[in-house]
């Protein structure tokens, strides 16, 4: 039987390995980190093609079990000019409605993660943590031996990177391989019970302020869950674990006390819970894979925030290429295969989310003129239908 190395214990990790079980591949997880916590204080939504993609391994029913829906979206502008409501793309209002429907479900990205491992684990999937990729190399019998730093080896017939936007598989696929670009924003996460007028429950206010822009939802417990993207220079990983929540609170609350929004008194309600980190993007990656190793998720493909479809994403790769690793003869006809079906998609995504970054950060004349177009779009996207994005589906 098949055996795959997955690099990469986050949520691509986890997935694929399961995709591979359902197509009767065996695999083995290596995780550089000792412990599990991946991307902690952040949250995200996971949008109706990704929770149609899980469901596609039967993995679906934990997350939707602990994550709450994303029902309907309204734009403002700093001024406080109401700019549209719609409901989330990819649902409808029955969606909006129904507590465990398919439609988006906002749930913090640990927790995810700890609900994929989970049911991995459930099924047997073995995982390794402290395992972190330095070398790779096929041998004489075809197979891929992965060396890890603490000296340890593993052989198998494939190995997957699954490890994430700074990844060591897509430089050994290709050392020129151009870096992740930094897309001049810091996005920062937060959390409060003591916010005066936060956002209805199920739906997201999105604010463009005219420094930064800020998002906001309410869990059904009160919580009110926050997210800026604010403009400022790229942090090195000691300065991040160095920000304090009272600094993040401080910067955030001067970009948008000028607003006429409630961003501002949002922030400043907020205790310790608050995380910043930087955003990232890269364009395309020219070459995803090798006779013997591929890229999946944000090794091969990365989008700025803006759109949040990193996680759906991360999961289509895992689903599409485990089938394709089931339906071809050999490694390579599978990796093109999956590239074939994927590459066209992921960066019109990667485009997406780029062009919806630039347009938070607009001058006077042009904000004003994306004020006035944006909510004809709002209404033109009414009624839930569709779109080329959230209706994607995968037919195993």
């Amino acid at each position: 039987m098949t055996n795959a190395l997955i690099i990469g214990g986050g949520i691509a990790g986890a997935v694929t390995a399961m995709a591979l079980q359902k197509a009767g591949i065996e695999s083995e997880v290596y995780e550089a980190y000792a412990s599990g916590a991946d991307d902690v204080g952040a949250f995200l939504v996971l949008f109706e093609n990704g929770v149609s993609a899980l469901r596609v391994i039967d993995a679906d029913r934990p997350v939707i079990e602990n994550s709450f829906p994303a029902g309907r979206v309204e734009f403002l502008s700093n001024t406080g000019k109401r700019l549209g409501e719609r409901p989330m793309a990819g649902t409808g209002e029955q969606d909006a409605e129904a507590p465990d429907g398919p439609g988006p479900r906002t749930m913090r990205r640990a927790t995810l993660y700890r609900v994929l491992h989970d049911e991995a684990t459930r099924r047997g999937i073995a995982v390794q943590h402290g395992k972190r990729l330095v070398a790779a190399e096929t041998v004489e019998n075809g197979r891929i031996v992965a060396t890890f730093s603490d000296g340890t080896r593993a052989e198998g017939d494939l190995l997957i990177g699954a490890d994430g936007i700074h990844s060591v598989t897509r430089k050994l696929i290709d050392p020129a391989a151009a870096r992740p670009r930094y897309t001049g924003q810091n996005t920062v996460c937060g959390y409060t019970r003591d916010a005066k007028n936060p956002p209805e429950h199920g739906t997201y206010s999105m604010i463009f302020g005219k420094k930064a822009f800020f998002g906001c939802t309410r869990a059904p417990d009160g919580e009110t869950w926050w997210f800026a993207n604010a403009p400022g220079p790229e942090l090195s990983r000691d300065d991040l674990a160095a920000s304090t929540a009272d600094q993040w609170r401080h910067r955030l609350g001067a970009l948008f006390e000028e607003d006429n929004s409630p961003a501002a008194d949002i922030i400043r309600s907020t205790g310790e819970t608050i995380v910043g980190s930087n955003s990232y993007d890269i364009a395309a990656t020219p070459r995803w894979y090798t006779d013997t190793m591929v890229i999946i998720g944000d090794a091969a493909h990365a989008a700025a925030p803006n759109a949040a479809q990193g996680a759906s994403m991360a999961i289509e790769d895992a689903i599409v290429l485990a089938k394709s690793l089931r339906d071809q003869s050999d490694n390579r006809r599978a990796f093109r295969a999956y590239e074939e079906l994927r590459r066209a998609r992921v960066e019109k995504v990667v485009e997406a989310s780029a062009n919806m970054a630039r347009r938070t950060a607009l001058g006077p004349v042009r904000r004003v003129f994306r004020d006035t177009v944006l909510p004809h779009r709002v209404a033109r996207s009414e009624a839930g239908a569709a779109n080329w994005l959230t209706s994607y589906r995968i037919e195993w």
